[in-house]
């Protein structure tokens, strides 16, 4: 049977929980930031970010007790959340630089 959380552990938890949430999301926004307007400290905000979401999940891990493949899932959530916005902005430049593409008939007179 799966051991629930400590009641103790309950609002580490939750708070590290939503701290994940936040980092990632903080952590996607400065990233394209700084891909937009490139600068040091946004650069340094972006790492700083990604440390806090890795602290998060690390405290999260700890909290709720992970072992086996949940802590895989932890490994796997934490490389995911640093190559996702990467990926993204890729796709989102390369979608964005192509030529247009679609005719009209005012091209075809």
């Amino acid at each position: 049977m799966i051991e629930p959380v400590a009641l103790e552990d309950f609002f580490i938890t939750f708070f590290s929980s939503a701290l994940i949430i936040l980092a990632g999301a903080s952590y996607a926004l400065l990233f394209a930031w700084s891909k937009v307007n490139p600068s040091l400290k946004i650069k340094i905000s972006v790492y700083v970010s990604y440390a806090v979401l890795i602290l998060a999940v690390v405290e999260l891990t700890r909290a709720a007790q992970f072992q086996g493949y949940w802590l895989i899932i932890s490994v796997v959530m934490v490389i995911g959340y640093f190559f996702a916005p990467i990926g993204i902005w890729h796709l989102c430049v390369k979608t964005h630089a192509a030529p247009d593409l679609s005719t009209t008939t005012e091209d075809k007179l």
